[in-house]
């Protein structure tokens, strides 16, 4: 005999749905958020599958991000709940709307959902994935607020860029994108005046660009006379306007610096986790500690999945199947589905292993060839799906990366 209870998270409180084999509800019920709520919860749970006989319990939700994750982890790790082989399911959101269109007269309440949950849980053919450990959960948190950051820094650098055109239309024309960094923005602090910068001395300009960045300018005086030429060829400003993009500016730049800092202090921590476990990653070659971590905290334990198919779907990097008799569609779609998060550092160190490994290298070139059209992206993600085997097989095998090595013929 199974027990199946649907439950509806939200951030104040969780309607609940228990079912039996038969679809027959025993009893709905809501109850807080919090632990008093879900100690209640499984009370009556418990008291049910005693009155019953009841052999094992499946406790299902949707994946609704931080929400579901207390109750998760609470029922996943309740004693008396181990007694009855309880498994705890948190389902893809998109999974419980598909199968809810089947019902074409229910109403759209929380018990409903509640119950179309309960009702999954019923027909079965959910994947059981284990619980993450707890230093992948706390790595994870680390890694999604730096994808968070560099996001915003991505922004706020798109904001700056708008800024500066109105103070130096000219700029992106005339100066290397390279020098979008500390010395630009000390420049642009100090709110010189298009004249001002125009009419400076090139050795003290270049000078200044020198010590600001930190002597990483090949030629600082070739990037002064650029700089130079953009103010020189760039429209003027009022007073009343120049002053209020002078503001705008160093604000950018003030928000630029604190999540630059605030990045770096995430990477220390994420490095400190890092190192206590163990993996071999690394081993790749264009795989750092950020790729690394990204990539960890977001599948766990490698025996979470069955197999690298399995991997790859979770993180989304499959195509949907277009076939009807001997038509076979030649251009698919890749799924909507999956762990964004994933894909957001398989694909980004997809980017980095086939600038730094020949073999990685060779197969992105050849998917880049083979279509015209989306050519860096489409080679791009197939990178990635490549790269899904290896590190499946890295994890799996605990064992480091090697590079084939070329027969001679």
């Amino acid at each position: 005999m199974k027990l199946f209870v649907g439950i509806d998270v939200s951030s104040q409180d969780m309607k609940a749905c228990v079912m039996n084999l038969d679809g027959e509800v025993l009893t709905s019920l809501t109850v807080d958020n919090n632990l008093p709520g879900a100690s209640y919860l499984r009370d009556q749970v418990v008291d049910i599958a005693q009155k019953h006989m009841i052999q094992e319990i499946q406790i299902g939700m949707e994946a609704t991000s931080v929400y579901s994750w207390h109750p998760a982890m609470f029922f996943h790790e309740d004693e008396s709940l181990k007694k009855y082989k309880t498994k705890v399911f948190t389902i893809n959101p998109k999974l419980i709307k598909k199968f809810k269109e089947s019902y074409t007269d229910l109403d759209k309440t929380d018990h409903v959902d509640a119950w179309i949950i309960a009702d999954r849980l019923r027909f079965g053919r959910l994947r059981l994935s284990a619980v993450m450990q707890e230093q992948f959960i706390a790595l994870q948190r680390l890694t999604r607020m730096r994808y968070h950051l560099v996001h915003n820094l991505i922004r706020e650098k798109q904001y700056f860029l708008q800024h500066l055109f109105y103070k130096c239309s000219s700029f992106t024309a005339e100066v290397e994108s390279s020098v979008f960094g500390n010395a630009l923005m000390e420049l642009l602090l100090e709110q010189y005046s298009l004249d001002e910068i125009s009419t400076m001395d090139l050795q003290e300009l270049a000078k200044y660009l020198q010590e600001k960045g930190k002597n990483r300018f090949a030629d600082a005086e070739c990037v002064a006379k650029s700089i130079q030429k953009a103010a020189r060829s760039s429209y003027r400003l009022s007073k009343c306007v120049e002053d209020s993009i002078d503001l705008l500016l160093a604000t950018s730049i003030e928000s630029i610096r604190s999540i630059n800092k605030q990045i770096k202090e995430l990477d220390k921590a994420i490095q400190k986790l890092l190192d206590g476990i163990p993996n071999t990653l690394q081993t790749i070659p264009g795989i750092g500690p950020v790729y690394c971590a990204g990539i960890l905290a977001e599948i766990g334990q490698i025996d979470r999945f069955d197999n690298q198919a399995a991997l790859a779907k979770y993180a989304g990097l499959t195509w949907s199947k277009h076939q009807s008799g001997k038509f076979q569609a030649e251009e698919t779609n890749m799924i909507r589905s999956g762990n964004r998060y994933l894909r957001y550092y398989l694909v980004e160190a997809a980017n980095s292993v086939q600038r730094n490994e020949p073999e990685f290298r060779a197969y992105y070139l050849k998917k880049y060839h083979e279509v015209s059209k989306h050519q860096h992206k489409r080679a791009l993600v197939l990178t990635a799906r490549k790269l899904v085997r290896l590190v499946d097989v890295l994890l799996r095998n605990d064992q480091i990366y090697t590079p084939r090595r070329k027969v001679d013929k």
